[in-house]
């Protein structure tokens, strides 16, 4: 423990008002300009308000509680709180609200976690978190010394931030330019561009016959606009593949993606994970490439004027997002000779390996700012 130093039980250093709170489930939300609070943060706006003051927000279920999650906040003002974050007031003249939540931040709150299935941080626990209680002297050049430092970090990667987000916009500019057609584009189906089109399934057993290694199972969530992730990608026993022999995956097989919050995102299959098969959330369409090239394909589906018809398409007359086969099959493209795709397809690669890098380095820049900010405060607290 630092000179002069204390430590004390989060219950000891605050009145905790989750009696107050309440949740107001959306269909029932007046819309309005007042933060509605949960777990995370601002859900929404509402007209009313619970509180009016400054308070610290702990998520009690529904959040991170790990070393570098933002499992505490501070807010503000008129606001609605659910009964998914603690409502804390801190007392005067022991500790200020900045130096509670960055220390909350800082924590790994793990062990104070019960629940399975839902993991929860209960209000007995949440009181008996030990923090510590610099003099009040002290906490307000804590306060400003983290405040400043951390300021610099989250300008680091905003920059990232902003040096990808401009690539991607230019990539998109190009991308449209390059797939307004042009004299002599034929006008075509998919069907007649493709030798299938088609979705997968679950295998029986569902999640149970996942295993560490054997084919591999792609989901909408390996699948994001023009790029594959490897993250969470399953993998499937002999059985559970021959029951998908039916979707099996080739090389060149272009992957879209037909329910849900993902729908349209489009990607080439790589290689590296054949053999594959494809779930029920992602059709295969494997194009014929003496008429169209995959990656033209791929590209020319993620164009603004395609992925407008087809989320138009998926949340049309239905209560959940869906394009089924017969929409892809008879959605039209128009596509110039194979010469020129491969000369777009050549100039959009360079866009894309562009905003590749910058993504991968903002990946980089945002673990090396997490990284930092831990080390900051483990001077400061420990």
């Amino acid at each position: 423990m630092k000179e002069g130093w204390t430590y004390k039980k989060l219950g000891e250093v605050c009145e905790i008002l989750d009696s107050q709170r309440r949740p107001i489930t959306k269909g029932k939300r007046e819309s309005g300009a007042i933060p509605y609070y949960g777990a995370t943060g601002v859900l929404d706006y509402v007209k009313d308000f619970i509180f009016d003051e400054k308070l610290v927000l702990l998520g009690e279920d529904g959040a991170k509680w790990g070393a570098g999650d933002k499992s505490s906040f501070i807010i503000s003002g008129k606001s609605w709180v659910n009964n998914h974050a603690h409502v804390l007031r801190l007392k005067q003249n022991i500790l200020i609200d900045e130096i509670l939540v960055y220390y909350l931040n800082f924590s790994n709150l793990q062990s104070y976690i019960t629940g399975v299935t839902v993991p929860k941080l209960n209000q007995e626990r949440m009181r008996s978190i030990e923090i510590p209680v610099p003099p009040l002297s002290e906490q307000q050049r804590i306060v400003s010394y983290l405040d400043t430092a951390f300021a610099q970090i989250d300008a680091l990667k905003a920059k990232a931030e902003k040096q990808l987000n401009e690539a991607k916009a230019l990539f998109q500019k190009a991308l449209t330019k390059a797939m307004e057609p042009k004299e002599g584009w034929e006008e075509k189906k998919l069907k007649e561009l493709t030798t299938k089109i088609g979705s997968g399934a679950t295998p029986k057993g569902g999640k149970k016959v996942y295993i560490g290694e054997g084919t591999s199972l792609v989901r909408s969530m390996n699948v994001h606009n023009n790029v594959f992730k490897y993250k969470d990608l399953a993998h499937i026993n002999e059985d559970a593949s021959k029951q998908l022999d039916g979707v099996e995956l080739k090389q060149n097989d272009v992957l879209f993606n037909i329910t849900g919050a993902s729908i349209a995102r489009c990607c080439i299959i790589p290689n590296n994970i054949l053999p594959a098969r494809v779930n029920q959330h992602v059709s295969i369409l494997r194009p014929i490439i003496e008429l169209i090239l995959p990656e033209f394909l791929c590209l020319i589906m993620l164009s603004a004027s395609h992925q407008k018809e087809l989320l138009a398409i998926g949340i049309a007359g239905s209560t959940r997002q869906a394009i089924t086969k017969s929409d892809l099959e008879n959605h039209v493209v128009i596509i110039p000779s194979l010469p020129d795709q491969h000369r777009i397809v050549t100039y959009l690669d360079t866009l894309s390996e562009k905003v590749k890098s910058l993504e991968s380095n903002l990946n980089k820049v945002t673990a090396e700012c997490t990284a930092l900010k831990q080390s900051i405060l483990r001077q400061v607290f420990e």
